[in-house]
């Protein structure tokens, strides 16, 4: 990745997204992501709501949560992705929530 890895945060809704990647492994890449908030239930499946989208739009599936089960009102966790080779300049992480109308959407660049 080019410069420092970056914790990013979005704030919609009353709740709280931040995500910190750790994408420099070669076999799996792995987002740490934390949901907070004080209005409603964190029912999320992060499985089945989220995508690692690369520059050219090919949408990437996650393997994993390895975290807080739904429900409450903070959860914390990591999101597993296989690694994609070629390394691509740029990777978006893509959350989609059930009472949003839009995905939430995280980018990073990195270095080829």
């Amino acid at each position: 990745m080019s410069g420092e890895v970056s914790t990013q945060k979005s704030s919609a809704n009353g709740v709280t997204v931040a995500v910190t990647p750790n994408i420099e492994g070669t076999s799996t890449w792995s987002f740490k992501i934390v949901l907070d908030t004080h209005s409603q239930d964190l029912s999320d499946d992060l499985v089945k709501t989220s995508a690692m989208i690369g520059p050219d739009g090919k949408r990437y599936a996650p393997l994993a949560w390895d975290g807080a089960a739904p429900g409450g009102h903070h959860r914390e966790g990591v999101l597993r992705f296989a690694a994609v080779a070629p390394r691509p300049a740029s990777i978006d992480l893509e959350i989609r929530r059930a009472s949003e109308p839009a995905p939430r959407v995280f980018t990073w660049q990195m270095q080829p």
